[in-house]
Parts: C-alpha cells; structure tokens; sequence
C-alpha cells in the first residue's frame, strides 16, 4: 500500500478514495498510537473534530466521531470552521487530538482529513506513518481493543468555538478597520461566517460573496483559486482591498483597490515590514519557500530584512519557524504562519492583519504592495522522464549553468522533481516575460533531452 499520509493529510475522492471505513479506521488508529506514544497518560483524553462546508463532510465527520468515541475519546464537535480554527481550538482547549475534514482548494467531490497533536500543531511524520501501519494491521483482520460502559467516549456539541476563535483573531489586531470597506470572498466554505464576522468586529464595512455555502458550491468559480469575481467585486463596489480565501480558509490571497492580484509573497513583505516596525518580527527574519518570487527576495535585502527559504510546502516552513523561533513566514499561494497567534495558516487572521496595515498607514493596498515587484516567472511542467536524476544529470547541469549565466543577477532558474508524479517541473524568472519563456523553454527541451 503506498503511503496515505501526504503533506497535508489524507487526501482523494470521497466515498471512492477517502470512504467512511477508511475514515473510521484512521480515527480508531489515531487514538490508538497517541495513546501508546502516552499522549492520553493520566487523564480522560479529548479531540476537537471540524469540517469544511463539503456534502461528504457530513458522513466522514459522523464516521470520525465513531471511531474516536469507540476507541474511549471525548469528542467535541466544533462544526463547519476553518482549518487555523480546529487548531486553535485544539490547544486553547487542551484536546488531545483536532481532527479536520477537508480538502482545502480541492473541488467539492474531494475531501480530507488531517490530524492536528496537542497544541494545534501537525503530527510528526513517525505518529503519520504509524497511524497508518496500525489502520493497515487492523484492515486486515487483527482485532481492536475497545472499551466498554463508561470507557466509551463522550460526544457533544462546542458551539462556542465560533466566538472563541474569532474573539481570538481580534487580539492579534493592531488596529482598528473603521472606515475600511472590504470585500470579502469566502469561496462557499468553511470562513463563511468566522471571517465576515471578525473583520465588522474590527470595524470594517464589508461586502461578501461567495459566502453561501450549500455543501455543492465550495471553490466553485469562487475563492482564492479564482479571483475574477473578487476584482470585479472591488471595483464595482469602490473597496480598499478584497480579500480571498479557500475553502478551508488556510491561505489567503488579495485584490488592490484596482482590481489587481496581491499574492502571497506581496503580503508577506508587507506584513513583514508592519511586524518590524511593531518590533514583533524576532531577528529580522522571514521564512519563504525556494518558490517565492526572486523580487520578494530582493526586497526583503533592500529592506534590511533576512530571509531563510525552505522546500516547498508551508510544512517546511513552519519547521523552519519553530526550529529557529521566527515570528513570519509563508508561500506565494497565499499559507501565511504568524507563529505568534496560529500554529497553521490562517487566511482570516492574515487578511485582517493585511486590511489593519492599510487602515493604519493611510496608503492603498497597491502602494504597500509595491515594496516588491514581482519579476516575470515561467513554469513548465515535463512530464514522462526520470525526475530522481536531476541532481546528477551531467548534462541538465551544464544547461542550467548556461542559463544562470545568461540571467545573470536579475533572473534565477529551478528546477524540482514532482513529489507525486513522474514529471520535473522547471522553473525561470527573469526581468523580462519573453527572456524568461525563452530560457525556460530550452530548458524544458534539455529536461526532455537529459531524463526522457
């Protein structure tokens, strides 16, 4: 069996690749290896269990209840929240376990489910991969230990944790938003109510769309993986700023007070620069991913601003973070960590964070954006070649050397093996489009060339 845990979670169809059983017997493993690992030592133990808007949803969170009741844990359910919330929870209400079903920007017919450890934090690998052992030994015939009486666990409702967790995102906000008007899109998911909330509490006047969620229409045409509606939205109804989410609301993207696109890397060096000035960015540092955009690193030099760049996945960069106990950091799509006040990404309180800086300063989303400039970035996907030789490939080599050396300084080329599939995904930046096309285009053929 390969492996089921990727790095964020398990993820596939529901009810083909991601089925009740399998969703119950993950949950019954889970409880199991924590306990083993001493997690449950000592007390009765708890889990905080969320879900996305998702039809499927529904039955994989009454499948998820099961089989941590069954297995003798107390379940509190917290409903239809984002991501960043069931973790929060998690660790202001000293769970032992968050469980959270969603596929995030997936279509509707995908789910998933991710478990977070005490304190809102993601397992470690080794409690993944041996969560997955134990499901697998049980599938196949060894059978559980299971309580009895009033060894079973405990399920009830927390419908608390919506003020909880907004109350929450309003102590992480400077300043207040009177005067601001905001659009807000929600992507039919699971920030539908949490963020429209928080951001009137902090005084802002907003217009939502996308915030109707019907089990059907999550990231349908909507959301932070589709802008249009956003930009039409803030032009027509003269806002600030629009913000996007996803549809577990982990990311968040943004739109300028003309209709064009923030990304992440943008809002990570404007809120970079808002947390100095706060003195709240410890050791002057900001963690990004070797995707990021090489005008945010030019930025962050010009800035006096150190930057430390991962792997790709905002899973290395909250490692990153909590080795080194840096405060900033995230990806271009959008994952933005404020390890102070969250232990994921979390689209709502990064879109509060960004709407405060505007209102504080008085300049436009767009003139705080244009601390960095975003230099032309071509990607091409090869696939259908031996993607575990391109660290040796003499020959890809020496193509990559002649293309560095054409771009000089300003340009930057990448190129990195899919995790999951057999393909080498090439990366070009360069300060003009058609240098870069070109130079990735060559690339791609010695790719091709080299691997194939």
């Amino acid at each position: 069996m390969g492996r089921l845990f990727g790095t964020d979670g398990v993820r596939g169809v529901a009810n083909a690749d991601l089925t009740a059983e399998l969703t119950l017997g993950l949950s019954v493993a889970a409880a199991h290896v924590l306990a083993e690992a001493g997690t449950f030592e000592g007390h009765r133990p708890t889990a905080v269990v969320g879900r996305d808007p998702r039809a499927s949803g529904e039955f994989l969170e009454a499948a998820v209840v099961a089989g941590l009741a069954s297995a003798g844990v107390d379940v509190l359910r917290v409903g239809v929240l984002p991501t960043p919330a069931v973790a929060y929870l998690t660790g202001a209400l000293g769970a032992d376990l968050g469980v959270m079903l969603s596929a995030s920007h997936n279509a509707m017919p995908d789910n998933g489910i991710k478990f977070f450890a005490r304190g809102g934090h993601k397992l470690a690998d080794e409690l993944e991969d041996r969560i997955e052992a134990v499901y697998e030994e049980h599938r196949t015939g060894a059978p559980w230990d299971r309580p009895t009486g009033s060894g079973v666990g405990r399920v009830r409702s927390y419908e608390e944790g919506f003020d909880q967790y907004v109350a929450h995102l309003l102590t992480a906000v400077p300043n207040r938003l009177d005067g601001l008007k905001v659009v807000l899109d929600e992507a039919h998911g699971a920030a539908a109510g949490v963020s429209p909330e928080a951001f009137t509490r902090a005084g802002a006047e907003i217009v939502t769309i996308g915030a109707d969620p019907d089990g059907l229409n999550i990231n349908d045409g909507c959301g932070s993986t589709h802008l249009g509606l956003l930009k039409a939205a803030v032009i027509e109804h003269g806002a600030a700023l629009g913000i996007a989410h996803d549809g577990d609301a982990d990311r968040c993207l943004a739109v300028d007070h003309t209709g064009a696109e923030v990304d992440g890397d943008q809002i990570l060096a404007v809120l970079a620069l808002a947390m100095r000035e706060r003195s709240e960015l410890r050791s002057d540092t900001v963690v990004a991913t070797v995707m990021s955009n090489l005008g945010f690193k030019l930025a962050m030099e010009r800035e006096g601003l150190s930057l430390v760049q991962t792997g790709v996945g905002d899973r290395y960069v909250l490692e990153e973070m909590k080795e080194h106990g840096y405060a900033l950091g995230g990806e271009q799509s959008g994952h933005v960590i404020i390890l102070d006040h969250a232990t994921t990404g979390d689209g709502t309180l990064t879109g509060l964070l960004l709407a405060a800086r505007v209102a504080q300063t008085g300049r436009t989303l767009r003139e705080l954006a244009s601390v960095m400039e975003r230099l032309p970035q071509v990607l091409i996907n090869v696939p259908d070649v031996d993607r575990s030789r391109v660290g040796t490939s003499a020959e890809l080599a020496a193509a990559v050397g002649e293309a560095e050396r054409e771009l000089g300084a300003t340009g930057r080329v990448l190129l990195r093996p899919s995790g999951t599939e057999p393909l080498v995904r090439v990366m070009v930046e360069a300060a003009d489009i058609d240098q870069a096309r070109s130079v990735a285009g060559r690339l791609a053929d010695a790719v091709k060339s080299a691997l194939g």
